[in-house]
């Protein structure tokens, strides 16, 4: 099925969701991993322009993304209670905001200089901004909403396992392999 259902979500949803997860998890451990470089490394500039490229890829992913969920219907959510469904509902919307905001924070640490960031060498998405000297600004916003981020995940994922192994719902089920068989 690739159109979500009232029963689970389409193909599309689902690999959005997962290759999406596993890309932004990995940025996040790449992050990580290369602000700890110094100039002699051999991945100094090479790690920072793969976040960036990924960076870029994944924010055009996450608006058709979002655009994507607007025009499908949304999995039944009528097993959850009151709480569950609202917290449910904040979090899957608090991921929007929060990861384009992360995203526009990385593309202004490397555009506030006036340079446009190389995107694999297939086309450059330039600066919109010139204003020297906030870059480090951008960044510690940047460092601030990418472990608000993973927090969030944090949670979506207990949450995800709590409903799997503990209720024994198809919460997880549904994102996993999709609506059941007709």
């Amino acid at each position: 099925m690739v159109r979500d259902t009232t029963e689970g979500y389409g193909i599309v949803s689902r690999l959005f969701h997962w290759v999406m997860a596993l890309a932004i998890v990995a940025m996040f451990a790449l992050g990580w991993w290369m602000v700890g470089l110094d100039y002699y490394s051999p991945y100094y500039k090479s790690a920072p322009d793969l976040h960036r490229s990924v960076g870029i890829l994944l924010l055009i992913a996450l608006l058709f993304r979002l655009f994507w969920r607007m025009v499908n219907v949304r999995p039944d959510d009528a097993e959850l209670s009151n709480f569950e469904r609202l917290a449910a509902h904040a979090t899957h919307w608090g991921f929007y905001p929060l990861l384009i905001a992360l995203m526009v924070s990385g593309y202004f640490i490397s555009t506030l200089d006036g340079r446009g960031i190389d995107v694999f060498n297939w086309f450059t998405v330039p600066s919109i901004l010139e204003h020297k000297g906030w870059e480090d600004a951008a960044g510690k916003v940047h460092e601030i909403l990418a472990y608000a981020t993973m927090a969030l995940a944090a949670a979506h994922t207990a949450a995800a396992l709590k409903h799997h192994f503990v209720d024994k719902s198809r919460i997880l089920t549904r994102m996993w392999s999709g609506p059941p068989p007709a």
